[in-house]
């Protein structure tokens, strides 16, 4: 079991199993999909792998580690955010562009076929890419400038005055991602229930 202890050989580990699952599944059901349906499936799992890592970081940067780097004195904080944050944030981005990304390849192949619910996958895809922009155009570079300033006062640079205004900043647009999240998560799973 070694391929536990790494978390690329650990998520490997689960797509293999997910294909051997699904051709069980489809070996002991005898259901036949065909390409439309596959490329459908394929790229709504996509869109929710990636939903969740975006999703779940953004509650864990908001609901965990604002208060933990809070609890920090200046010199842990500029140990731990170099560290922590360019991997954490990297996975946030990243998920971000995915799941937009498949989500509207999904939301045109749905419309294409005559998906129902589409008024209320719009609301929730447009809210998504709402907050894929404040990813990408005000949390991330914010980001980058209190990374670099931390890992500056790790070796004995002062602190910019600007500081508490990026931090601010960023916080503040991952805040209203989580508001908009809320509402996102609904309509992007009720687009399936609505007609």
């Amino acid at each position: 079991m070694k391929f536990l202890e790494n978390p690329m050989q650990t998520m490997a580990a689960g797509f293999v199993l997910s294909i051997v699952l699904i051709v069980v599944y489809l070996g002991l059901t005898g259901v036949e999909v065909n390409g439309g349906e596959w490329f459908s499936m394929l790229i709504r799992w996509i869109h929710f792998l990636a939903g969740i890592t975006w999703i779940g970081l953004l509650y864990f940067f908001n609901f965990v580690n604002a208060a933990f780097l809070k609890s920090l004195d200046g010199p842990t904080k500029n140990i731990v955010i170099p560290k922590l944050m360019p991997v954490a944030l990297n996975w946030f981005r990243h998920g971000a562009t995915v799941t937009v990304i498949a989500g509207v390849l999904l939301y045109g192949h749905m419309y294409h076929r005559g998906g129902t619910g589409a008024v209320a996958l719009a609301i929730g895809g447009l809210l998504g890419i709402i907050m894929m922009g404040n990813v990408h155009g005000i949390i991330w570079p914010n980001q980058k400038k209190i990374i670099a300033a931390a890992a500056a006062a790790a070796q004995g640079t002062p602190a910019p005055p600007e500081l508490a205004q990026w931090g601010r900043t960023a916080l503040l647009a991952s805040r209203v991602n989580v508001m908009l999240s809320i509402p996102m998560l609904f309509f992007m799973g009720a687009g399936s229930h609505f007609g």
